[in-house]
């Protein structure tokens, strides 16, 4: 008998019938003879339809009230959810997060855990009910609603999961684990059974959709075993899925690349002709960062004549403001010559542990770039990653080329 914090998204929640599916699924994992807290979003499309609903009210909403409101959709599924269970004949009893209670800090839309009460759930286990807990959402230290921001259900998941030491928490998805690449882009790509959580972060935070970042890195540094599997198998027809554990519990030989992994979402600003001296960095970075824009690789030439290039990328959605702003305030400020732009790139990245013990594996990628006619504007690296950006019509391609030059295609 294990412990199982399992989580169904908003696509596994969507309509009565899913609901129904998803409790049959549960069923099947208590006849097994495991406890169960299942984690649950709102149905599919619920919360953008709160937000909207707020913004019609009021263009700037408050915080606090919009937090009151966009988690009642998570209310809504824990206790339909609970009804299916129990009209299979099964004890089930639902749970808000602050009846839980998860407390968090107080910043409101995007609040973050501090700590778990897990007083209620494991007497509720020991009486032989199926838990059923609100994602997203928690409380804070005055008892005011919080939520987790987007793909929040995913931490409250691992949260739980760490809190209650399970054995096993498993994420239920539209997608039956974690593959070497997009299957869209490349058919062959492989599902892998075993991934690390370093390798996982890397996927994550590179564009990979299939976990949200937050939730891998609370379970890399918690311990939490997670498992991503597919919600819509018929039964009999389940995998096993993508295991996430930790590099030691791996066998010794690691294949040398995981995956590709691309984004899609990125930009490319250069500010030319920027003053060669101390210092000069932070006078860019420093208005971009305090404007709340992420950036993300960042590239400073060799100076000539006392004046160099600087070029950062940033996600695309923020191009137009980083710009105006560069143009506006940072390159009259630092005396600069001229600002470029460029929103048609993209980022592709080789992922892999195996890089640590393996060299040469950035001079393939790049080999099988240059062979392709593909130029690399940008390159960041990692202890386990390689990135580039690439014009963006050459995403698809580069995605495909190196994945095979990899033998990602390949039988593990």
């Amino acid at each position: 008998m294990a412990l199982i914090v399992q989580k169904y998204g908003g696509t596994s929640m969507g309509s009565p019938d899913r609901i129904r599916s998803v409790a049959k699924r549960v069923a099947r994992w208590k006849a097994q003879g495991h406890q169960l807290v299942v984690v649950v979003s709102a149905m599919s499309g619920e919360t953008n339809r709160l937000i909207a609903l707020a913004k019609d009210v009021s263009p700037q909403p408050d915080a606090r009230e919009l937090d009151v409101m966009i988690s009642t959709g998570e209310q809504v599924t824990i206790a339909l959810l609970a009804m299916a269970i129990r009209d299979l004949g099964l004890k089930a009893k639902s749970y808000t997060g602050g009846q839980v209670k998860v407390l968090t800090d107080n910043t409101f839309t995007k609040a973050r855990i501090l700590e778990i009460d897990d007083a209620n759930i494991r007497r509720d286990l020991d009486d032989d009910a199926v838990i059923v807990v609100a994602g997203f959402q928690g409380v804070d230290a005055d008892g005011n609603i919080t939520t987790l921001g987007r793909g929040g259900s995913d931490t409250s998941a691992v949260a739980l999961a760490a809190a209650l030491t399970a054995d096993e928490c498993q994420i239920y998805t539209d997608v039956d684990g974690v593959y070497t690449t997009d299957p869209r882009i490349v058919p062959e790509a492989r599902k892998l059974d075993r991934i690390t959580f370093e390798e996982m972060l890397e996927m994550a935070s590179l564009g990979s959709k299939v976990l949200q970042i937050r939730s891998v890195e609370f379970a890399g540094k918690y311990k939490v075993k997670l498992r991503v599997l597919s919600s819509f198998e018929e039964e009999g027809q389940e995998t096993s899925g993508t295991l996430i554990t930790l590099e030691e519990d791996m066998n010794m030989e690691q294949p040398i690349i995981a995956g590709i992994a691309f984004n899609r979402d990125e930009a490319k600003l250069t500010v030319l002709g920027v003053p060669d001296r101390p210092g000069i960095a932070y006078q860019i970075l420093g208005p971009v960062a305090d404007a709340n824009i992420d950036v993300d690789m960042i590239i400073q030439n060799v100076g000539h004549d006392g004046t160099t290039d600087f070029s950062f990328t940033v996600n695309r959605s923020e191009f137009a403001r980083a710009k105006k702003m560069l143009e506006d305030q940072i390159k009259p400020h630092v005396g600069a010559r001229a600002v470029e732009g460029d929103n048609k790139i993209c980022k592709v990245s080789a992922v892999g542990v195996g890089m640590r013990s393996h060299p040469g594996v950035a001079s393939k990628m790049f080999r099988i770039l240059a062979e392709e006619g593909i130029n690399i504007q940008m390159i960041s690296t990692s202890e386990i990653k390689i990135s580039v950006v690439v014009d963006e019509k050459y995403l698809e391609l580069a995605v495909r080329v190196l994945h095979k030059a990899f033998e990602l295609d390949q039988p593990a």
